[in-house]
């Protein structure tokens, strides 16, 4: 989205704001590559469950310190969910209880059978834009969803998951005030399933340096918001691989492609534990060596910079009394 000149001229007052919330900026190489291309919207097969009739959301404006321009930018939320209908609830509650309202819910379902539908449906919100139809896995629902998006800004929830409090999308979209931000992540905490008050582990992601990439360092992915643009551009998600996805298309849109992001120092995600990567000690090695994979064809790394990758995790937990 291009600002007019009205919306550019405050920009002390959008640094204040950046300074009161903290949201840090990275400096971008002399060789980032500039340009927009907009990603195409998938026609999809399958069930599409049309946006209930209602009033349009009342846009919030969190302070006198952030202008029209930030509250304009559209954030895409996409859910891929499959048989999760003990907690698919809880993430669009989250979404819904955001105080930044110009957002777009798109969730994608694989065919549930468990009563998930039947959740997803009870939820009359016009910006809930709801497909059910079968997939190849995570990325390729994530990829459908990420297609269907409208937004001027794409990120996650995934259906296991819940925002860390109610104010992060507003913070996203005022670090997205910067035309110069390609990209957006913070901290994320790993819950217990059964109680997502209790802290397993704290990932704090700390400033960005893209030297760190070598060091095996990444973004937590469920706290990663993209310009949608760049989606179209640089790619999705690769689904030959089947956990380290993520992982890939980071290093792909942070390394190769040199996209700069901005750092927001708190927990923005609450993750339950149980996801794909550490389900079993054979998806532990497998999700190793595609991160191996994606290490090497990124031209990033390679055994060095996985271990440190590992390494790193080990100081994340918390000890339980």
């Amino acid at each position: 989205m291009r600002l007019t000149k009205r919306y550019r001229k405050p920009a002390r007052a959008i640094t204040r704001y950046a300074f009161f919330h903290g949201i840090k900026w990275c400096r971008r190489s002399s060789n980032a590559a500039p340009g927009c291309v907009t990603s195409v919207i998938m026609q999809g097969k399958g069930r599409t469950f049309p946006s209930p009739q209602g009033n349009k959301p009342n846009y919030f404006r969190p302070s006198a310190l952030i202008q029209d321009s930030v509250v304009s930018l559209k954030i895409s939320i996409v859910t891929a969910v499959y048989n999760r209908a003990g907690t698919v609830g809880d993430a669009l509650s989250s979404v819904q209880n955001q105080t930044y309202r110009n957002v777009e819910h798109v969730v994608q379902d694989g065919g549930s059978t468990d009563g998930t539908l039947d959740i997803l449906q009870q939820y009359q919100d016009p910006r809930i834009a709801l497909v059910s139809e079968k997939d190849d896995g995570l990325y390729d629902a994530i990829n459908k969803g990420k297609a269907r998006a409208t937004g001027d800004i794409v990120g996650l929830m995934h259906s296991d998951d819940v925002f860390a409090s109610d104010a992060v999308l507003q913070k996203v979209a005022a670090a997205f005030e910067d035309q110069d931000i390609d990209c957006v992540y913070g901290d994320l905490q790993y819950v217990a399933a059964d109680d997502t008050s209790r802290v397993i582990r704290h990932w704090k992601s700390g400033d960005y340096a893209r030297d760190l990439l070598k060091q095996g360092w990444m973004p937590p992915h469920p706290t990663f918001y993209i310009r949608r643009q760049h989606l179209g551009k640089y790619g999705m998600y690769d689904t030959s691989f089947q956990i380290a996805a993520d992982y890939d298309a980071m290093l792909r849109w942070l390394w190769t492609h040199n996209l700069r992001p901005a750092y927001i120092p708190e927990v923005m995600v609450k993750m339950r534990m149980g996801g794909e990567s550490n389900r079993s000690v054979a998806r532990i090695i497998r999700k190793s060596r595609e991160d191996y994979h994606a290490l090497r064809r990124n031209n990033v790394g390679g055994l060095g910079a996985l271990a440190q990758k590992n390494i790193s995790k080990i100081k994340q937990f918390r000890l339980q009394k």
